[in-house]
């Protein structure tokens, strides 16, 4: 296995994101909708993989509650989206909140550049996790008889009660642990990133993705993407099942209660916690490779 030294790692993020920030804008797009999708197959499979076997008030109580395995299974399987989108060249807005920026400081490319990366890439992203969401909502989610009516399986059930827990941050307290999930959440998708770059082979490049993403799940942190595939899941099914509706589940709230604080944490994740403190450390030698 080839493995490269961190200061070849730091200086080849450069590179990657010096390339991202040079994609025409359709082609940043196109990605960013694949890799929204990828994510969201990961979130899909976390989703069913892990029902039945979360914490309920009733098993919490009786002590037959499971949720660190729960969250075991949720991390173990959700990795598959990010190893899709590095091993087939996607974009996901989470990644290139440090490798576009660590192109900026390598390469000196502009922030407009890096701006614009960002604002088509988190589109595509949007568009993509939400496409999957609804196609996963009316396949495996729900059930459908004879006239038409449907009711939601045990894994829509689990989708809308993921989906409730992601917009029931209200206050200012609740949003600032919701701000600070994104931050631990992107910094560690970004060492996913970084492991991923310091191997050549296909093995070792999964591998090196696949444990800090299994950390960030299992932990409960909250990433942007991943959360614009779970809330849709879970508001598409309360629109399957109304009886399953929740107050705070809805359009609005997926955005206040949710992905715009963890979208300013998952970029100063990404941003400060790798970039900036990455570039800080090897900047020397990195002049040194020129």
């Amino acid at each position: 296995m080839v493995f490269h030294p961190p200061v070849a790692i730091v200086a080849k993020a450069g590179d990657a994101g010096k390339y991202k920030v040079g994609l025409p804008a359709w082609n940043m797009f196109l990605r960013g909708i694949l890799s929204g999708a990828f994510i969201a197959m990961g979130a899909a499979l976390a989703t069913i993989c892990s029902t039945g076997i979360q914490a309920t008030d009733v098993a919490m109580r009786f002590g037959t509650a499971s949720p660190g395995i729960s969250q075991l299974v949720l991390g173990a399987v959700f990795p598959v989206g990010l190893i899709i989108t590095i091993m087939t060249g996607a974009e996901l807005f989470t990644g290139d909140a440090m490798l576009a920026p660590m192109a900026a400081f390598v390469h000196k490319v502009s922030w407009v550049s890096v701006l614009n990366l960002w604002v088509w890439v988190y589109i595509g992203n949007l568009v993509g996790s939400v496409l999957f969401a609804y196609i996963v909502a009316y396949g495996p989610y729900a059930s459908f008889d004879a006239t038409g009516a449907a009711t939601l399986t045990a894994f829509g059930l689990r989708a809308v009660g993921i989906a409730t827990a992601k917009t029931s941050y209200v206050g200012a307290a609740a949003l600032w642990s919701l701000f600070l999930k994104g931050i631990a959440c992107n910094w560690l998708v970004n060492l996913a990133v970084l492991l991923g770059i310091c191997a050549d082979d296909a093995i070792g490049k999964i591998v090196g993705i696949w444990f800090p993403i299994f950390a960030f799940v299992a932990s409960g942190f909250e990433h942007s993407v991943a959360n614009m595939y779970f809330i849709p899941a879970g508001i598409f099914c309360t629109g399957i099942d109304p009886s399953a509706a929740v107050e705070t589940l809805n359009w609005v709230t997926m955005w206040t209660n949710n992905i715009i604080v963890v979208t300013l944490g998952n970029i100063v994740g990404g941003l400060f916690f790798v970039g900036v403190l990455y570039w800080v450390a090897f900047r020397k030698e990195i002049a040194a490779l020129k």
